[in-house]
């Protein structure tokens, strides 16, 4: 949202330069008008004219000022001593400055925002990312987090491991039916909640696409994690949210483990096939089908 406020200020910004520009023209067009003449002192402050845009660019916002406070004293006195009255030689008083001041501010408070807002772009598409309402995780985040956690579990095989749990929602079409997109993002919502309430602040939650979730927790007891995992499975569904209907929506959610194991650490290092492996598991979690 505050990326699209940015973008419409550049366009406003635009938008003024063009319309500066069209009367900057428009008071050309009215003094051929009116004296049926253009002589050549009107063509080089015309193309002064265009000349402030690319000062306005190029030079620093500091040095701009100065020359704008410079030229509107020394065309001010020659206009005075010199210059005849029409229109085109008073409008050059104003619309010179400002074309150096729109262009400038174009320069420093707009095209550079735009090039910073491509550079964290290129940044997002790059780096994992994780919603900040929800705090889940994408896959981009879960691969880097498991492979940053695999390094070191193989770095320090004594002391180090960590274990992998997916819970994966069941008859999502259906829910997503249910839901409607609005709905949907609050259940993701308080799915997320719903997780964090059963797991511990260093333990990482990621919502994979598919109604799929998956948390990685480290140094996590491997003879309890079983428990952990049917603990949150248990929670998911035990839900207490509203279709669009108002009506309870029921979960049927299944689950999977995975603990790290040194000597399949590559294997670890393969997002796609830690989640194939994970998803497998869940086909064996047959209580959800009851439920």
């Amino acid at each position: 949202m505050e990326h699209q406020k940015k973008l419409r200020r550049i366009d406003i910004g635009f938008l003024s330069l063009m319309a500066l520009l069209l009367l900057e023209q428009l008071a050309v067009y009215a003094n051929l008008y009116m004296d049926q003449s253009f002589s050549g002192w009107e063509m080089a402050a015309s193309i002064g004219a265009i000349a402030a845009i690319a000062m306005g660019l190029l030079l620093p916002v500091g040095y701009s000022v100065v020359l704008v406070f410079i030229f509107a004293v020394t065309y001010l006195v020659w206009l005075t001593t010199h210059g005849r009255s029409d229109l085109l030689e008073v409008s050059w008083l104003l619309l010179i400055p400002a074309n150096v001041l729109v262009a400038s501010f174009l320069n420093n408070g707009l095209i550079r925002t735009k090039n910073m807002m491509v550079r964290l772009k290129d940044l997002n598409d790059k780096n994992p990312t994780i919603d900040l309402d929800t705090g889940l995780g994408n896959k981009e985040a879960f691969a880097d987090l498991l492979s940053k956690q695999t390094n070191l579990a193989r770095r320090y095989p004594e002391k180090y491991d960590f274990s992998l749990a997916i819970f994966k929602i069941e008859f999502l079409p259906l829910v997503l039916e249910s839901l409607g997109p609005e709905r949907y993002s609050r259940f993701l919502l308080e799915i997320s909640n719903t997780i964090q309430q059963q797991i511990r602040m260093e333990d990482s939650k990621f919502s994979i696409d598919m109604g799929r979730f998956i948390i990685l927790c480290p140094l996590t007891d491997r003879s309890f994690f079983s428990v952990v995992a049917e603990r949150v499975k248990n929670a998911m569904m035990s839900l207490d949210f509203q279709d669009k209907k108002g009506q309870p929506l029921k979960l049927v959610v299944r689950s999977a483990t995975l603990g790290f194991q040194l000597d399949r650490a590559d294997f670890f290092l393969q997002t796609d096939d830690v989640i194939n492996a994970l998803e497998r598991g869940t086909e064996t979690d047959l209580i959800a089908e009851y439920i």
